[in-house]
């Protein structure tokens, strides 16, 4: 799944090519591409044409457009290959181009979903927390590069949990944005592994840790985010290249470039967790 850099380069993307453009006609060619949307594709279309992007917004992994027309957004899910591309018009079609909007400047705005994991749905934008967001995403909690991110409180939160820190980190509801890559990325950093109950970690520890994640996403985010898939592009189709900078993901048997010791890969939630035995030991018991 695209990850927060992976999501805010497809952001500013949409901010630089589609806002203030006007949807002159909306498209659907896939079902599954507007399940979400619980009135279906010929509802959706009808009340986006005519509408101008005002803005590309995100928390986290949560990206969405809003309009000139009050409390309206559509949420953009990439799910595992989403595509938000711009094109001419007279550009081939994508085979898997499941969702096409006409702009007023006389290019596309075309949605490609191979896998059809992803989809667009209009939801109406509820305040949380001072900030206006979709009413299907006010239970994200900010992620570590909005400016109003509050560590402290972040950090009070997990001292109260005992869960594994991963899992924390991977809860959009306690801090968003924080996907399988960067999570061991950020555990290697702050020399931590994944399965320490996180009320057993100093408070200092803490937020170290959250340090160490906004500083390897915003390094991802620098390099155009991380694809180990050809199908994630950003909005104009070109990779991301972080994944040559990983120091921990995907580096099983292969020595730890701060100690030299020999990577590990452990099962976690059906995923897959990587770590330094030396660097980051198991928890006791």
């Amino acid at each position: 799944m695209p990850e927060l850099p992976e999501v805010e380069v497809v952001r500013r993307g949409l901010a630089e090519h589609v806002v203030g453009r006007v949807l002159d006609r909306v498209t659907v060619k896939h079902p599954r591409s507007v399940r979400r949307h619980e009135l279906g594709g010929d509802d959706l279309a009808a009340r986006l044409a005519g509408l101008r992007v005002d803005g590309a917004q995100r928390r986290g992994k949560f990206l969405w457009l809003t309009f000139d027309e009050p409390d309206t957004s559509l949420v953009v899910h990439l799910g595992m290959s989403g595509q938000m591309l711009v094109q001419p018009a007279t550009a081939p079609l994508e085979k898997h181009a499941h969702i096409i909007a006409a702009l007023d400047d006389g290019n596309e705005l075309r949605f490609v979903d191979q896998r059809t994991f992803g989809g667009w749905m209009l939801s109406d934008l509820v305040e949380v927390d001072g900030t206006w967001v979709p009413e299907s995403a006010a239970h994200i909690a900010r992620d570590p590069l909005d400016p109003l991110f509050d560590a402290d409180k972040v950090v009070k939160t997990l001292r109260g949990k005992n869960s594994e820190i991963k899992r924390l980190l991977l809860d959009q509801t306690v801090v968003s944005g924080v996907g399988n890559i960067y999570a061991d990325e950020a555990l290697w950093r702050a020399k931590i592994h994944g399965e320490r109950p996180a009320a057993k970690l100093t408070g200092p520890a803490l937020h170290a840790l959250l340090a160490e994640t906004r500083h390897v996403m915003g390094e991802a985010l620098q390099a155009g985010g991380t694809s180990f898939d050809a199908l994630y592009v950003n909005v104009n189709g070109q990779s991301g290249y972080f994944e040559r900078s990983l120091n921990a993901y995907g580096r099983e048997d292969e020595p730890c470039r701060r100690c030299g010791a020999i990577m590990r890969r452990e099962k976690f939630m059906n995923r897959s967790s990587f770590s330094c035995p030396r660097c980051q030991p198991r928890p006791r018991g």
